[in-house]
């Protein structure tokens, strides 16, 4: 596995490192400038963030079936040069319209960076081996969040460098590296086991083996129809899929969006708010790393849901109720940081590997990630200028919406639960044929749930 180790996941890491960076950067170009230079009133940053996730969430679906249909090394690459372009424009803007014109197109084609990655991770690894890879791609957005603003604090020092501000260098210089990586990876790119010509016969055969016998068979020869994604969203925990998600999202974004901005109430200049910004991002991605390596070594996802959503919990209930003690919120924020971006990799991870076959998962990933960035709308509004420094109303949206995730991660694994027990007392052979189990996907009578 060492081979394909090497050959999927760090590719995938950068890619998605460069994704969220270029999403998020407008946190960090905040710090320097961005408001005040694009003369922007009450809530229309925030709608500026908000524009992002419209297409974001429309086009996570047909993204993953035109993934399928062009193969990832082409589908990935090319949208992911088309938003570092857009992250260089977004530089240039020179009104509020502009700004709202670039966040929808970046948002466009970032669509299927995310579900279009997991879903071709799962078509590579077993159940039981895919949660310390999941995380290991998912923490390249704490790696993200530490470079971004470890980038912003060297980049905002070119304020005023051929008559721009440090804001729009951020936005230019970081969309340039996102371009020049996608011409790269358009040859470096892995597609999926049965199209990767850097393997051989044998380890084709091999890999295919392994994952039929550990999730079934994958039909990857027929392409998803309509009547498929119909058949997806007749199984109710594909919904609870995309709750559990959802109900991450809002603490997630809320964190990555305005963790500059609550840092900034604590009275640092900008280069220092950067730099404060680092350290919960680090610690995130180690705890993320512990979590995933305990999961696969138990063999189990739902505890490890449970466990970082109550660290997150707690990290907000500090920052609810405790305003007058910065040493306090800073720790806060490592906990917030910590338990929110452990948690997603496992949620994900969890549900995407509980779908069977190609067409199910494909469906399923891009529907759960899509369905969960609604949430990315309300973390956009939780945190409003006017409510600094306490920000309230934010911790308080965080808080529950962390609580809806939890209940549903319950919901799931008593659901998968049942399920299973259900499918032991049940007789095995019921006269389907390899076509319709393969049809079926993990709705097949031989298909066990991993809780």
């Amino acid at each position: 596995m060492t081979k394909i180790d090497f050959r999927v996941i760090p590719f995938l890491c950068i890619l998605y490192l460069l994704a969220f960076l270029d999403r998020v950067n407008i946190a960090n170009a905040r710090s320097f400038g961005l408001i005040k230079d694009l003369n922007l009133k009450n809530v229309e940053y925030n709608t500026a963030l908000t524009i992002f996730f419209v297409p974001y969430v429309v086009a996570e679906i047909p993204s993953n079936i035109l993934l399928k249909k062009f193969s990832p090394r082409i589908w990935l690459s090319g949208c992911m040069f088309m938003f570092g372009l857009v992250s260089v424009c977004q530089g240039l803007v020179s009104s509020y319209g502009g700004l709202l014109t670039t966040r929808f197109f970046l948002g466009l084609f970032e669509a299927g960076m995310f579900p279009g990655c997991f879903y071709l991770i799962g078509m590579w690894y077993k159940r039981s081996e895919a949660q310390r890879r999941y995380s290991f791609f998912f923490s390249s957005t704490t790696l993200a969040g530490a470079f971004g603003a470890l980038l912003a604090s060297a980049i905002g020092k070119m304020d005023g460098l051929r008559g721009y501000h440090g804001w729009r260098w951020i936005f230019i210089l970081e969309g340039v590296l996102t371009c020049v990586v996608a011409l790269i990876f358009f040859f470096c790119l892995p597609s999926f086991p049965e199209q990767a010509t850097w393997l051989t016969e044998e380890e084709r055969e091999y890999i295919k083996a392994r994952l039929q016998a550990d999730q079934g068979r994958s039909a990857a020869e027929r392409k998803i129809t309509a009547r498929d994604v119909g058949r997806v969203f007749k199984d109710y925990k594909v919904i609870l899929g995309g709750f559990m998600y959802f109900g991450m999202i809002v603490p997630a974004y809320g964190y990555a969006f305005f963790a500059p901005a609550i840092v900034t109430t604590y009275g640092y200049p900008p280069i220092k708010t950067q730099l404060y910004s680092v350290p919960p991002w680090a610690c995130a991605f180690a705890f993320a790393m512990c979590i995933a390596f305990a999961s696969d070594k138990t063999k189990h996802r739902f505890p490890f849901t449970l466990i970082p959503i109550s660290i997150a919990i707690a990290g907000f209930a500090i920052l609810i109720s405790v305003h007058n003690h910065h040493n306090v919120q800073y720790a806060a924020l490592f906990l917030v940081a910590m338990g929110a971006y452990s948690a997603m990799p496992v949620i994900v991870c969890w549900f995407n590997m509980n779908l069977g076959g190609h067409h199910r998962r494909a469906v399923g990933t891009a529907w759960q990630v899509g369905f969960g960035n609604i949430g990315g709308i309300i973390a956009t509004y939780a945190f409003i200028q006017t409510d600094a420094p306490k920000y309230t109303k934010g911790h308080a949206i965080c808080l529950s919406f962390l609580c809806l995730s939890a209940l549903s991660c319950c919901a799931y694994g008593v659901a998968v639960w049942s399920q299973n027990k259900q499918r032991d007392k049940s007789p095995v052979d019921v006269g389907l044929t390899e076509y319709e189990k393969t049809e079926l996907g993990d709705l097949s009578p031989d298909y066990r749930y991993l809780l």
